[in-house]
C-alpha cells in the first residue's frame, strides 16, 4: 500500500506530501491543477517514461519519492529524479537502480488503469493467469510434468551424444581415476605429515654429528663427566667442601641421566638417502595431485569419486541413454496429457469470465460493450486474450487497442471487481470520462466496493465518484503573478463539503450546492455502510 507519496518541482507541484490511507481516495480540482500529474508521479516511481519537460520552470530536478508498505508489513521506498538536463536517475530503498529494476518492483504494489502503458492486465501473462485463478485451473501438475521432461532432457544432453567427445572424456576420466587411485590417498592429513618427516630426514645427516659431538664431549675420555669426576674425589676428603661435594655428585648423576636420554635420541634418527628420496617422491606426488584435482586431498578425493561416477556413467552410455530416452517418451505423453487438461479447462472457464464481467460493463456506462476471452493456440492454449468491443455489431479487438483511455479505465474496473487479485494499490484515471448521472454513481460504488480489497486511488472531475471515496484529496492552484503552483491538501468535514459544492455548482459557498454536497456525502456513506467524512 502506497503511505506516502513526495513530490518536488514536476510540473506545477513545487512542494507537495501526500499521506495516504487505506480505502478509496479521491484526488479532484479544477482543470489544469495539475491531478494528473500525480498520477504521473505515481507512473515515474513504476519506471515510466521520463522527459526533461516534466521539470518545474526554473527547478533543477523533479523528485517523487513513494514509501509502500508490504503485505509481511516492512516497507520499501522508491525514489525517481528528472533533471532538466540529462538521464533520469532512480532509486529502490535508498540504493541506486534502473528504470527497468524500479518497474519490476513498482509492479509488484500499484497497477495503473488509464492511459498508461503500465496496466499489468493488458500483459498477455496477466490475462492468461486472470483466467486460471478465476477458473480455478491448476497449471501446477503441468509446470512439474515439464520440469520432469526438461531434467530427463538435460540429463540425456550430460550423458554425451557425441561418440568421439565422449571417447575422448572416457580417456581423461580413466587416467585421472587412476591416478588418485593408484596414490592410495587413505590419510587426508598425510601431506603435512609427509612434509615434516622429509624435513627431519633431510637434515639427518648433520642431527647425527652434531648429537655424536655433543655426546663425546660430556662422555668421552675426558669430557665433563670425567672432569666432574675428578672435582668431586677432590673435595670428597674434606669436610668443609662437604656441602659442595655433594652438590658435585648430584651434577654428575644428572649428566649421566642426559648422556642415556642423548644415546637413546640418536639411536632413532635415521639417516637413510633412500628413504628420503621416497619420501620426496611422494610428496611431490600429492602436491602434483592437489594442483590437478583440489585444495586439499580430501578434495582430491572427492573429485576421483564425481569422476569414477562420471566414467561409470559414460561406459554404459548405451544403457543409460536408452532408460532416459524411454523416461522422455514417457514425460512428453504426460505433458501433453496435462496441456490437453489444462487448454479444456482454460476454453471451459472463458465464457464464465467474459459473462462475469460483462454484467458489470452496463452500470459502468458500457451497456453496448462487449468482452471476450479468447483462447487459442496448442495446447495448454497459452494464447489468452481479452477481446473488447465498445458498440454492437462491432467485432471485438484486442482491448489495449480498441478501446479509449475512459473505456479502458472503465474496463479494467470492471475486471477488477471481478478479479479479485492483484497489486495492493489501484490507481484510476479518466475512469468517469464522458459520464454523468446515475453512471457515474455507480462507477463511485464499483470504486468503493474494490477498496474493499485493495487501496484505491482515483483521479475524478464528478462529485457522484468522489463522493464515496473513504479519503478526499484537493488539488489546489495558486498564482501569485509570478507563477503557478499547486499544492495538495486533504480535505474534511466543511472543507469536503465545500469541495464538492465547487464540483457541483461551481461555487464552494452556495447553500443549494453545500446542501447536495451534503446529501452525496450520506447517500455515498450509506451505500458503503459507514459514516461520511
Amino acid at each position: 500500500m502506497l503511505v506516502e507519496l513526495a513530490v518536488h518541482d514536476l510540473g506545477v507541484i513545487s512542494h507537495a506530501n501526500l499521506v495516504l490511507g487505506p480505502g478509496m481516495t479521491a484526488l479532484t480540482g479544477e482543470t489544469g491543477a495539475g491531478k494528473t500529474l500525480v498520477v504521473q508521479a505515481v507512473q515515474l516511481l513504476m519506471g515510466g517514461r521520463a522527459d526533461p519537460a516534466m521539470v518545474r520552470a526554473g527547478a533543477v530536478e523533479a523528485v517523487v519519492e513513494g514509501r509502500f508498505v508490504q503485505a509481511d508489513g516492512s516497507e520499501r521506498v522508491l525514489r525517481r529524479v528528472i533533471p532538466a538536463a540529462g538521464r533520469s536517475r532512480a532509486y529502490v530503498d535508498g540504493g541506486m537502480a534502473s528504470a527497468a529494476e524500479l518497474a519490476e518492483f513498482g509492479a509488484e504494489l500499484v497497477d495503473l488503469h488509464g492511459q498508461h502503458q503500465h496496466q499489468s492486465l493488458l500483459r498477455a501473462r496477466t490475462q492468461r493467469e486472470a483466467l486460471d485463478r478465476w477458473g480455478g485451473i491448476d497449471v501446477r501438475p503441468l509446470a512439474a510434468a515439464r520440469d520432469e521432461l526438461t531434467a530427463l532432457t538435460e540429463n540425456l544432453a550430460a550423458l554425451g551424444g557425441d561418440a568421439r567427445a565422449r571417447a575422448q572424456e572416457i580417456d581423461l576420466l580413466r587416467y585421472q581415476v587412476d591416478e588418485i587411485a593408484s596414490a592410495q590417498l587413505e590419510d587426508p592429513d598425510e601431506l603435512s605429515l609427509i612434509a615434516e618427516r622429509e624435513d627431519l630426514l633431510a637434515d639427518a645427516a648433520s642431527v647425527l654429528a652434531d648429537g655424536h659431538a655433543a655426546r663425546q664431549a660430556l662422555a668421552g675420555d675426558d669430557g665433563a663427566i670425567d672432569r666432574l669426576g675428578a672435582a668431586a674425589a677432590l673435595l670428597a676428603a674434606r669436610k668443609a667442601f662437604a656441602p659442595v661435594s655433594d652438590r658435585l655428585g648430584a651434577v654428575a648423576a644428572e649428566l649421566d641421566d642426559t648422556v642415556a636420554q642423548l644415546r637413546g635420541m640418536l639411536d632413532t634418527v635415521e639417516d637413510d638417502p633412500q628413504a628420503l628420496a621416497d619420501v620426496r617422491a611422494r610428496h611431490q606426488l600429492l602436491r602434483e595431485l592437489t594442483r590437478k584435482y583440489g585444495d586439499t586431498l580430501a578434495d582430491v578425493r572427492a573429485f576421483g569419486a564425481q569422476a569414477a561416477e562420471r566414467l561409470s556413467q559414460l561406459e554404459r552410455h548405451t544403457e543409460l541413454a536408452a532408460e532416459l530416452e524411454a523416461g522422455i517418451d514417457a514425460a512428453q505423453r504426460h505433458v501433453e496429457a496435462e496441456a490437453h487438461v489444462v487448454a479444456a479447462a482454460r476454453r471451459a472457464a472463458a465464457p464464465g469470465l467474459a459473462a462475469a464481467v460483462g454484467e458489470h460493463l452496463a452500470s459502468l456506462a458500457l451497456a453496448g460493450g462487449t468482452l471476450e476471452v479468447s483462447v487459442t493456440g496448442e495446447a495448454p492454449s497459452d494464447g489468452v486474450e481479452l477481446l473488447f468491443s465498445a458498440n454492437r455489431g462491432t467485432p471485438p479487438g484486442p482491448l489495449s487497442k480498441v478501446a479509449s483511455g475512459g473505456e479502458l479505465a472503465r474496463v479494467m474496473l470492471a475486471l477488477r471487481l471481478v478479479l479479485t487479485a492483484g497489486p495492493p494499490t489501484l490507481v484510476f484515471d479518466e475512469v468517469d470520462a464522458g459520464i454523468g448521472g446515475e453512471t457515474a454513481v455507480a462507477v463511485g460504488q464499483a470504486l468503493a466496493s474494490l477498496a474493499s480489497q485493495h487501496q484505491v486511488l482515483v483521479v475524478t472531475h464528478l462529485p457522484q465518484v468522489a463522493a464515496f471515496a473513504h479519503h478526499q484529496v484537493a488539488v489546489r492552484k495558486t498564482d501569485d503573478g509570478n507563477a503557478v503552483a499547486s499544492d495538495l491538501v486533504a480535505v474534511t468535514g466543511p472543507d469536503r463539503v465545500s469541495e464538492l459544492a465547487r464540483m457541483l455548482a461551481g461555487q464552494p459557498a452556495w447553500a443549494s450546492g453545500r446542501q447536495h454536497a451534503t446529501e452525496l456525502l450520506e447517500v455515498a456513506a450509506a451505500a458503503r455502510g459507514g459514516t461520511r467524512e
